[in-house]
């Protein structure tokens, strides 16, 4: 596992970084209100889909910075959760799409949310919560 993140380093996707145990709590702690806020369905769409990804982000972060890296681009915190974490490759590749999605909606103005994919998205921050606080 952590082979990989070396490699990742080397090639220069990654930094190393000494863990902060206060930033891992932080990203934790920020990721868990964001996803309770993106939980509440008298939101729109819209919103609980760019709380529940931004919750994933923080989460996946955290991990990255458990094991002492940070990247230097957002979508491969998603890439390297098989490595931080054990999530499937399947379930980070929704981040990853959730990830252009956000750029689409951030960057060009598109914000069609898929009702399927948010109910998804949501699932997989709950699952992703749940690994990052067993780093502890």
């Amino acid at each position: 596992m952590t082979d990989n993140l070396a490699n990742l380093a080397k090639s220069g996707r990654l930094k190393v970084e000494a863990y902060s145990a206060i930033e891992f709590k932080g990203l934790v702690t920020s990721a868990g209100k964001r996803l309770a806020d993106a939980r509440n369905e008298a939101l729109s769409e819209e919103s609980r889909f760019d709380l529940a990804y931004n919750a994933c982000h923080s989460l996946a972060l955290a991990a990255l910075r458990r094991r002492g890296y940070r990247a230097e681009n957002r979508a491969v915190v998603f890439q390297v959760l098989e490595q931080t974490v054990g999530m499937p490759a399947a379930k980070w590749r929704v981040l990853s799409k959730c990830h252009d999605l956000r750029n689409l909606a951030e960057y060009e103005g598109h914000s069609d949310v898929d009702t399927r994919l948010l109910a998804d998205l949501i699932g997989i921050a709950n699952e992703l919560e749940a690994l990052v606080i067993a780093l502890g």
